[in-house]
């Protein structure tokens, strides 16, 4: 019998958290920092929302695009918060999660050959995504001296005649390292002038600390030339209701609810009438959250320096990016020895490219108490490593 099997998707490596994870499945008392998933529950008004839909019968196919106000309410909020200005109709589209929206945009996108530049470390999804739509990755290994940042050097050299789609994943999962306007600026001037594309990847963007976050679909001439990507469950804490969005240029939106329309028909409905009451009355409950993941950012940066471990301060999302090359080992044995050892999983910078190598991801999407108690054993980790070395 012939193989089943497509050559393409067999040579797409598995996801290195999954790989990592199905070794914590088996084992007992070990406290996570490796999933990016918050700890709070979906704050109550938004459930209620979810359940009134149901017990008010809505259950039908909502149109391939979205429920009306659902689109509605995202070009408001994206106006209010971001200064960007869509059409619900032509613009806009609701997606199972970020990562379907991701999809579809390279498959809508991208012939045979054509470059994708992904800045690494980053969401594991990006690269496969991009092979699977025939597309070529060309990566960008970013550098913990520029806070994990893209400079306007690294995308030029990264440029060349069949380069079409930059990937802006910021802020950044793992590193949580962010871009600020004028950072952005130098890149608007390349992009423009060399004419590329952007997917930018803002799923992080309510959750950044101290400046408000700046996205690239705001500069002149970029909105023209960008796919915003966004979604409900980092912000809201909505991650199994899957829920995402995206606005484009309406030329690429309606290839992408083509493609939606053939794959997928449309978002949940429940997800979607509690994502309207999200974007309506839920600004509080962003701040709220936000500022519960800022402390514990702040509570571990704290703890890496009594440690005496180096760490860029991130300034998005609700990741650290620690390095932790002076302890001899690589991302993989330092991460399967902390488990091992002292019951405490976190996930190795390879997972998110070669360029991770001699960091770990540390989520702080968990309590204070439980942070506490995983650090105090990253510690007894540590002081033990350094006993052996004497």
């Amino acid at each position: 019998m012939r193989n089943p099997l497509s050559e393409k998707v067999i040579d797409i490596k598995p996801s290195g958290i999954r790989k990592f994870f199905d070794l914590v499945s088996e084992m007992k008392d070990v406290i996570s920092l490796g999933v990016g998933e918050p700890d709070f529950d979906t704050p109550w008004h938004i459930r209620e929302e979810g359940m009134y839909s149901l017990e008010k019968g809505r259950t039908f196919y909502t149109s391939n695009s979205g429920l009306k106000e659902l689109r509605e309410e995202v070009c408001k909020y994206l106006k209010r918060r971001f200064e960007l200005d869509y059409d619900y109709k032509t613009e806009s589209m609701i997606t199972i999660g970020g990562s379907e929206a991701i999809d579809l945009a390279l498959r809508a996108m991208l012939n045979p050959g054509d470059e994708v530049i992904i800045p690494m470390p980053c969401y594991v999804s990006y690269e496969p995504c991009v092979t699977l739509a025939d597309g070529v990755p060309v990566i960008v290994n970013l550098k913990e001296e520029n806070e994990f940042k893209l400079t306007k050097k690294e995308l030029l050299n990264a440029i060349t005649d069949k380069t079409k789609i930059l990937i802006m994943p910021f802020p950044n999962n793992p590193t949580g390292g962010i871009m600020k306007r004028e950072e952005l600026k130098e890149l608007v001037d390349v992009i423009i002038e060399k004419d590329i594309f952007v997917i930018s990847d803002e799923i992080y963007a309510e959750l950044t600390y101290g400046d408000d976050h700046v996205s690239i679909a705001s500069f002149p001439g970029m909105k023209e030339r960008t796919v915003l990507i966004n979604g409900f469950s980092k912000a809201y804490a909505m991650t199994g209701w899957r829920l995402g969005y995206a606005c484009a240029p309406e030329i690429i939106m309606k290839q992408m609810i083509k493609i939606h329309q053939f794959a997928i028909m449309c978002a949940p409905t429940t997800s979607q009438y509690a994502a309207v009451e999200a974007l309506r009355k839920g600004d509080k409950d962003v701040e709220r959250m936000r500022v519960a993941y800022d402390q514990r950012r702040r509570f571990l940066m704290e703890r890496f320096k009594q440690m005496g471990i180096e760490c860029f301060e991130p300034f998005g999302a609700f990741y650290v990016f620690p390095n932790i090359k002076k302890f001899g080992m690589t991302s993989d044995e330092f991460a399967t020895k902390l488990l091992e050892n002292q019951r405490v999983a976190v996930v190795p910078g390879t997972a998110f490219g070669e360029c991770g190598e001699g960091f770990i991801r540390i989520s702080y999407a968990y309590s204070i108490e439980n942070l506490r108690k995983a650090l105090d054993r990253v510690q007894a980790f540590i002081d033990d490593l350094e006993k052996q070395r004497v």
